[in-house]
């Protein structure tokens, strides 16, 4: 048994409400359950009740025990002198008051309804299941899920700008530091994501601000910082770096990571560390203030339209700087951009709008409903149950019900799981 099921039970009132009795076989009335508490103090806060005819307007607190009233030490707690009954599954003591009076216990168990009880049962007892109502779920109405993906989706937005603000604050709320460091980090993708945003976070980024304006110093700058130029390579284009690197480096005193740290172990060459910081580069020679030019931009098609580059001519004949290849653009893919849009551009926007107090909540869902589907284990597993996705809105709405509720069990916070106990 979880408590979080007696809360539900009471919030929703899934129980007899005729015939009501307190241990002291009181007759209890239930006018208003009360406001439910997420933060410290009594679970249900200005609830109304009639307890023998007498009207109390007050406070009610959940525990599977009544011992758990000393167990959490609520009787030192004055936030709990305005209890007014306590909701309980099984009634192991008894809680005074500061009047020395016994306080008013229901015990749940006695009361709830069989089929909520048994709902509950069956969607926790499932162990072997993918995600608990995995059986039950494609009987869901198609109205309760997608109003529940649209706040999931809203959710994984406002969990990941706490994650972004912790980036801000590291650069002195300098917003455009923040999306080359961000963007640097999706450039690397899963494997060398990391490695990406340490490289970002190795020098200042005044310097590339510096510099931008310059592709050979801009290039010389991060090829230098990701130790590309440390090698000897017998080539024109990496002597011109080199040599602009080393004058960098003196004035501002910069130190390279180790290029060890970069992966090209079976990545695809158009995912080589090499090609991702060209594209890079010319990406940030091309438009300066890129940060202010992405707020403005309202749909797909001007973000494509911004990702529309062409990496220096070197790197048409070259994914690695000791190797002539056959020549090829080097492009960055529209799949690409949206990986950048899901993961960066978008919770970076909407962190941005946010802190303007003007969110724009219809832009943000206009785009990513013309974004492919994403495709990850997840997903997949998700389509096999029969709940389908049309759009990446749909993916991330999914990714978030997936590890934030399924995995953790949160079925009594979920709308699916809410809907899948209240069937009668």
């Amino acid at each position: 048994m979880n408590e979080d099921f007696l809360h539900y039970v009471w919030k929703y009132q899934l129980f007899s409400v005729h015939y009501l009795k307190t241990t002291s076989e009181e007759d209890v009335v239930v006018l208003k359950v009360g406001t439910h508490n997420y933060n410290s103090g009594p679970d249900f806060l200005n609830a109304q009740l009639k307890i023998d005819d007498q009207l109390w307007v007050g406070n009610v607190e959940i525990h599977l025990k009544s011992s758990d009233w000393y167990a959490h030490h609520h009787e030192i707690d004055e936030n709990y002198d305005a209890v007014i009954l306590h909701l309980v599954w099984e009634d192991d003591a008894t809680v005074y008051m500061k009047n020395n009076k016994p306080l008013p216990v229901l015990v749940l168990k006695d009361f709830v309804f069989a089929t909520a009880l048994n709902n509950y049962r069956n969607l926790f007892s499932a162990k072997q299941n993918w995600i608990p109502c995995e059986k039950e779920i494609s009987t869901v109405d198609n109205f309760t899920i997608d109003n529940w993906k649209e706040r999931l989706f809203f959710e994984r937005l406002e969990r990941k700008s706490i994650e972004i603000n912790r980036v801000l604050s590291d650069n002195q709320n300098d917003f455009e530091a923040v999306l080359f460091q961000l963007l640097a980090k999706n450039f690397g993708l899963k494997v060398n994501g990391e490695v990406f945003f340490s490289l970002s976070k190795s020098f200042d980024f005044s310097i590339l601000r510096k510099v931008s304006l310059d592709e050979t110093q801009l290039a010389a700058l991060l090829f230098g910082q990701a130790g590309f130029l440390e090698e000897v390579v017998e080539d024109d284009y990496h002597q011109q770096l080199k040599t602009a690197y080393n004058y960098l480096q003196h004035k501002y005193n910069l130190e390279p990571i180790a290029k060890v740290q970069f992966s090209f172990f079976r990545m695809r060459p158009p995912n080589f560390p090499t090609i991702r910081i060209a594209q890079l580069i010319t990406l940030y020679h091309l438009h300066q203030n890129l940060f202010s030019k992405m707020m403005q931009i309202e749909t797909l098609k001007g973000f494509y339209d911004l990702f529309e580059i062409d990496v220096h001519p070197f790197w048409k004949t070259h994914y690695t700087f000791d190797k002539v290849s056959k020549t090829s653009p080097k492009k960055l893919t529209k799949s690409f951009v949206d990986l950048l849009l899901i993961n960066t551009i978008i919770p970076l926007k909407f962190l941005y709008q946010k802190n303007r107090g003007e969110v724009n909540e219809m832009g943000f869902l206009s785009i990513l409903k013309k974004i492919k589907p994403e495709k990850n284990s997840i997903i997949s597993k998700f389509n096999e149950i029969k709940i389908q996705s049309k759009n990446a809105y749909e993916t991330q709405a999914l990714l978030e019900l997936k590890n934030n509720y399924c995995a953790k069990k949160r079925c009594l916070q979920c709308a699916i799981g809410v809907r899948l106990l209240s069937e009668k």
